[in-house]
């Protein structure tokens, strides 16, 4: 084992003998008025070097060497207190052991030891930390940017240190503010709470700071979205922190992490609380597969998963860069090396099988799929194919080698749709239904259906961002249209909070919030990005394209919504489709898609999912709802 004291620490071991030492030599002086002659003895070179000789060990034991003193915390003080106290103790049971003097040490001088080492030790460090982080006048000229901090918890505790430490950062604090009142002319690393936030515009006023900073990881985006726009009114520029599931993710690096405000963090809400160590045992010391796995649900799922510490995890995708993107990404940024990735289309029966066969996955997350609305309605055959037919494939052959669970990633487009996109994938939620419900298998079934999810490749955002960059104008397709978000990692740790509850084949709807008209959102992103709506950067309507909703929905009105044993997620329940009926379906898509029949599977999708078949009876305009009137024999 490497030893903690080296040439870079020794300094600090020879500084703690001096303490020692003088600790020692002291509290004979202060115990005593008039000492004894008797114990001078005590005071002589060869017993201060004994109790330097007993004491210094320990205090290399207790880790007092493993950390730069300009670091040092309150941990490390209770740390301290814990080593100068078994120090001491040691001490006097060798000088018992020893008895090498007629006198005993008296009972007062080991106390008055303890105390005086306390004191030393800890007050050392301390004084190194303070000298090392006090901030100079010429350090405060040459940071440059003076930072008004919204936020005066944990994360600007944090911030605060990081600014004061490294003034190469270019940051000089000149105050706080807070929701707290309680907190007002508090000071934190000598940083004083000027106020709350309701005082904020009023601060901003007197102060005149060159930058906001929000240090408030889980604020709602209301919260943000207030502050950014008085900024904006102030005509002074805000920074902030991410989003909490963000800085948990790696070390703080106040560097890396302070970046400007984005739509993404004024859509965010209250952060869902889900604890995924609890919940996830599901995956740990199992084989996981995710096919998808280098898209944006896919890839944050492979992310989360792979900190519940599963055996294996498997990476099915069939596009390349995607794929090694995210292999790289666990290897080598996040040090897990049990990924095996596979490059191939979730549709190949026979690749699926090798895989399988070969891994054993006891739990799948299958969330390939194609979800470009346009470009399904341009291709309905490949639409049926990657997402309906692949979703069965899939399915049938982690039923073959004994998978435990399987969890669809589903989409709100699948409620009373209307599109091929929608469509396609309100049959892979059947499937998921009809695999769940049979007695015969033992695979645990679930489909998780949520809305657009922010950031994600292709979604509105970075094309409204692409947009702003050439000067407008940003497109949207009507004045009155309105979308559910949420982010990327928020909907994952539901998905894998749902697979933990799911099991006979229920399909789960994340609460999504309220939603965002898009015209809103435009305005925020231009506004974000220093222009005006319509003067700077124009907004052109260009019409609801075919089959697209002005409102998602997150559920049909047959649809019976309930809650589930998370708060943000609801278990939807409808009468079980009809098996024979999809698998017949199913068959008759597959035929059209290789015989190339573009039409007819097009003609053929609207039926299926206008009349779908349950228990028997059918279901009008695929709401789920059986009707009283029995279904014709065939459909």
């Amino acid at each position: 084992m490497r030893s903690p004291v080296n040439r870079h620490r020794l300094w600090q071991v020879v500084v703690d003998a001096a303490l020692i030492a003088a600790a020692w030599v002291l509290s004979w002086y202060v115990r005593f008025d008039a000492r004894p002659r008797y114990y001078d003895r005590y005071l002589e070179w060869d017993v201060v070097v004994l109790v330097v000789a007993i004491m210094l060990p320990v205090f290399v034991a207790f880790g007092f060497y493993n950390r730069w003193w300009r670091y040092v915390s309150t941990q490390d003080m209770w740390g301290v207190l814990r080593g100068v106290t078994t120090a001491v103790v040691a001490t006097f049971f060798v000088f018992t052991m020893l008895d090498f003097h007629p006198a005993s040490v008296p009972r007062g001088i080991w106390i008055v030891d303890l105390l005086l080492l306390l004191a030393f030790v800890m007050g050392v460090r301390l004084l190194a930390r303070t000298i090392i982080e006090r901030p100079t006048a010429r350090s405060i000229v040459a940071r440059g940017q003076e930072v008004l901090i919204v936020g005066a918890g944990d994360a600007a505790q944090l911030m605060l240190r990081e600014m004061l430490r490294n003034p190469s950062l270019g940051y000089t604090p000149i105050g706080l503010v807070d929701d707290d009142p309680r907190k007002k002319n508090l000071r934190l690393h000598g940083v004083r709470v000027l106020g709350t936030t309701a005082e904020l515009r009023e601060l901003v006023r007197e102060r005149r700071p060159d930058e906001l900073l929000i240090a408030i990881p889980s604020a709602a985006g209301d919260v943000r979205e207030r502050i950014v726009e008085l900024a904006r009114v102030e005509q002074v520029p805000v920074k902030t922190l991410p989003a909490l599931h963000d800085l948990i993710t790696g070390d703080f690096n106040l560097a890396g992490q302070i970046r400007p405000v984005e739509v993404e963090d004024l859509l965010g809400r209250e952060p869902v609380d889900v604890d995924l160590p609890s919940i996830a045992g599901y995956l740990a010391d199992e084989v996981v597969l995710v096919t998808g796995a280098g898209g944006s649900i896919g890839s944050e799922l492979c992310r989360q998963i792979a900190r519940m510490g599963p055996t294996r995890l498997v990476l099915v995708d069939n596009g390349e860069p995607g794929l090694f993107e995210i292999e790289r990404e666990l290897v080598d940024e996040r040090d897990f090396h049990a990924t095996a990735a596979v490059l191939a289309d979730a549709g190949n029966a026979t690749k699926m099988r090798q895989v399988f066969e070969k891994y054993r996955p006891a739990v799948v997350f299958h969330a390939a799929a194609y979800k470009h609305v346009p470009l399904m309605e341009a291709n309905p055959l490949e639409a049926v194919r990657n997402n309906s037919l692949v979703t069965r494939t899939v399915a049938d052959i982690a039923v073959e080698f004994g998978a435990k669970r399987f969890v669809l990633v589903s989409t709100d487009k699948a409620v009373n749709a209307k599109t091929v996109m929608g469509q396609s994938k309100a049959l892979c939620e059947w499937i998921v239904e009809s695999w769940g419900h049979r007695e015969d298998t033992a695979t645990r079934f679930c489909g998780v259906r949520f809305g657009n999810v922010l950031g994600s490749s292709g979604s509105v955002i970075p094309i409204f961002r692409k947009q702003i960059a050439r000067g407008g104008p940003v497109t949207v397709t009507h004045a009155e249209m309105t979308r559910f978000f949420m982010t990327i990692p928020e909907a994952v740790q539901l998905i894998i909070q749902a697979g933990a509850i799911g099991g006979r084949g229920q399909v789960y709807v994340l609460d999504m919030g309220e939603p965002v008209k898009i015209t809103d959102l435009a305005d925020t992103m231009i506004r974000l990005s220093g222009k005006e709506p319509g003067t700077d950067v124009a907004i052109a309507f260009v019409g609801a394209r075919p089959g697209e909703k002005l409102h998602e929905e997150l559920w049909s009105e047959a649809e019976t919504v309930s809650p589930s044993t998370h708060e943000a997620i609801m278990l939807v329940t409808r009468p079980p489709i009809d098996q024979q009926w999809l698998e017949d379906e199913l068959d008759e898509l597959s035929r059209l898609v290789d015989a190339g029949e573009t039409l007819e599977l097009i003609g053929r999708l609207n039926t299926i999912c206008a009349t779908p078949r349950r228990n028997g009876v059918l279901a009008v305009d695929g709401a789920g709802a059986a009707e009283a009137t029995p279904a014709p024999e065939t459909v």
